[in-house]
């Protein structure tokens, strides 16, 4: 899981879902028509519908998605997400039959420990970890970041970004979009974007040099009410993330674990050290 920290990070801030708001009393035809004339613009003027839906979308406030990782490592994700105010979120990770859940509330991200490794802190179940303060993460800045718009922006700032046509994802009609660039120019675009500090952009960095990853392709499919429906990332030998969105603005309730039930990570790591010393 080390090496896909930071592909974790980016699935967060790739989970910019959107609100889909009601439509009023119409005929089969007008709706037909006017998702067939959405779906034209979509596909002939790339610009002007990138930045409808960057437009549209910058009012999202909750969002769920499930997430699909294949490659070094697969795994599965089951994402929702409270941008308001503070960006709060929650994970629940799948990877070879075990499911570990991460939470980000308030800038602390807790993540569940295993059962076999809660003696090592006294039988808690959660682990925290202040993000604001890891250096070299930029996991908080991520999470402020992770919105609906930035996605959008990710295709309204890099150049050549094709329409590859209309496709239909999960039986909503979308026109489906592609652009690839450098790791180089990805990497400065999320710095660009706030997404990653010099720390976190040099980690990546070495984590894609590592696996030989030259480039990336940034692929997303916008529905006829201009909201995303699916974003793909492809990463060479690092592997392919496919995020999916289903529930936009619905209830979302993440809150941090009880105390009693948290250990802090400092004292876990300290608690290790002290278990190596004693036993070599």
């Amino acid at each position: 899981m080390p090496r896909w920290k930071n592909i974790v990070v980016l699935a967060a801030a790739t989970a910019a879902a959107v609100a889909v708001t009601g439509c009023g009393p119409s005929t089969v035809s007008q709706e037909a028509a006017q998702q067939s004339s959405v779906l034209e613009l979509l596909a002939n003027d790339l610009q002007g519908s990138l930045q409808e839906a960057a437009d549209r979308t910058s009012e999202v406030e909750t969002v769920r998605a499930a997430a699909v990782v294949s490659g070094a490592e697969d795994f599965e994700m089951q994402i929702a997400m409270d941008l308001r105010d503070s960006v709060s979120y929650e994970m629940v990770m799948e990877m070879e039959g075990e499911a570990t859940t991460i939470r980000l509330v308030d800038s602390v991200m807790y993540m569940e420990i295993p059962e076999a490794e809660r003696e090592r802190s006294d039988g808690k179940r959660w682990m925290k970890l202040d993000v604001s303060a890891a250096e070299g993460m930029g996991i908080d800045e991520q999470m402020q970041n992770a919105d609906p718009v930035q996605q959008v922006k990710t295709l309204l700032e890099i150049e050549g970004v094709t329409v590859v046509g209309e496709e239909t994802v999960d039986g909503t009609p979308t026109v489906h979009y592609s652009v690839t660039a450098t790791a180089e120019e990805h990497l400065a675009l999320l710095e660009e974007q706030g997404k990653l500090d010099s720390a976190g952009q040099a980690n990546a960095a070495d984590q894609m040099a590592e696996f030989g990853v030259t480039e990336i392709k940034t692929e997303l499919w916008i529905d006829e009410q201009y909201w995303p429906r699916r974003a793909r990332m492809t990463m060479g030998e690092m592997g392919v993330m496919t995020v999916d969105y289903t529930d936009y603005n619905e209830p979302v309730t993440i809150e941090a674990p009880p105390a009693a039930e948290t250990a802090d990570f400092a004292d876990f790591l300290g608690n290790l050290a002290e278990e190596l010393r004693t036993t070599t």
